[in-house]
């Protein structure tokens, strides 16, 4: 896996719309070397994530009502045991522990969701102040018998972390919310995927 320099941040502090100093975490894109798609990534804290929904045509994951342009939008959708080996070489899907000290890195749950959401793209105007260049875009979820919602809502995103032997943790930001919380499902659900680099 190679990493290239999309750009270099020489100012690492700015003034988020809150008034209150963070820093500026845009850093470099990634090329997955499987298919040629470019993801842009970001630094936040001590993690490396990327800054968009995983797009990897793997086995079993789907465009939200199967349309292309959803994928170019949101990401593909994945069931959990393809999410576990969806990212590419190199990067890794998050356990709970992992999103975990994102959400500490942020300053916690309660505003979490407002400043990781993008400025656009969610219902309602429901969008957030994207204070660190993660961008979350509520791409919905989906279901094993084809059956898809809550896109413009929802983003959910996969940890690797099991529940129970039927059920696994996802992180989950809603439009009218500024919190990020957690949930868990059944592993055939359709859900996002956000790589953090090993």
């Amino acid at each position: 896996m190679r990493l290239y320099t999309a750009m270099f941040i020489f100012m690492f502090f700015a003034i988020s719309a809150h008034g209150q100093q963070r820093p500026v975490a845009i850093l470099n894109t990634v090329d997955d070397e499987r298919d040629g798609k470019k993801y842009k990534t970001v630094k936040i804290g001590s993690q490396i994530w990327m800054a968009e929904n995983l797009n990897y045509e793997a086995s079993d994951s789907k465009c939200y009502d199967n349309k292309p342009e959803n994928c170019a939008k949101y990401g593909r959708l994945y069931n959990w045991q393809t999410a576990n080996t969806a990212c590419p070489k190199g990067w890794h899907l998050p356990s709970k522990a992992e999103w975990a000290a994102l959400t500490s890195a942020v300053g916690g749950a309660k505003t979490e969701g407002l400043k990781l959401k993008a400025k656009s793209g969610w219902k309602s105007n429901g969008n957030g102040t994207d204070d660190f260049g993660f961008s979350a875009l509520p791409g919905g979820n989906g279901y094993s018998d084809g059956y898809f919602n809550n896109v413009g809502n929802y983003g959910n995103w996969w940890s690797s972390s099991e529940y129970n032997s039927d059920n696994v943790y996802y992180r989950s930001i809603y439009y009218i919310l500024e919190i990020a919380g957690w949930d868990y499902s059944s592993k055939s659900f359709l859900l996002s995927v956000r790589c953090l680099q090993d």
